[in-house]
């Protein structure tokens, strides 16, 4: 009799569940970065703004110190340059406030399962146990309700719904564009 090989364990067992769901309160989430990596990149910016009933209730917006100069094409993506970080805290300092601030919500984002895995890795490294969050992801929700969009970034969804976002690529302002989208695309899940 052949065996099974056996499972690969789960890189990040005790992460939350990507979800498809109509929610009216959950918290929607994101994360600016230096890279793709969550291994090898740093946090330097987390936004957030909880929403109930649909409507947002409450936000907070934090630049992070990386500890070291922006790459250059990060600074060009997001806006953000070294001087505005050089002042601001370390990850260690606002992390926990962060995490305290998300709770027990639903995470909502455009293409969230990358932020979800540098905050699940982060709050390991830090101690501060993994972020179980599920999540709902709004790129995911995009690939399912519109197979003939040829990508699904969320500057392709807000030129479909006709949405124009404050700035991109800035934490705060993407929290509360992939928002949009999703109330739009809600109806549909």
């Amino acid at each position: 009799m052949k065996r099974a090989a056996p499972k690969k364990p789960a890189a990040r067992p005790h992460k939350g569940k990507s979800l498809l769901a109509s929610l009216e309160d959950f918290t929607a989430v994101d994360i600016e970065t230096t890279g793709l990596s969550p291994r090898y990149s740093a946090i330097i910016e987390l936004g957030a703004v909880r929403f109930r009933a649909g409507r947002a209730v409450d936000e907070v917006s934090l630049l992070v110190n990386p500890g070291f100069d922006l790459p250059a094409g990060i600074t060009e993506l997001t806006g953000i340059t070294d001087d505005m970080l050089w002042t601001a805290p370390y990850l260690m300092d606002v992390l926990p406030y962060f995490l305290d601030f998300v709770g027990g919500d639903v995470i909502l984002g455009h293409n969230v399962n990358f932020d979800v895995n540098f905050l699940y890795d982060r709050a390991l490294l830090l101690g501060l146990g993994p972020v179980r969050n599920d999540f709902v992801d709004t790129m995911r929700i995009s690939r399912r309700l519109y197979p003939d969009m040829e990508h699904h970034r969320l500057c392709d969804l807000t030129e479909r719904f006709g949405i124009v976002p404050d700035t991109a690529h800035r934490a705060l302002a993407d929290c509360y564009t992939a928002a949009a989208c999703y109330e739009i695309m809600k109806p549909y899940i």
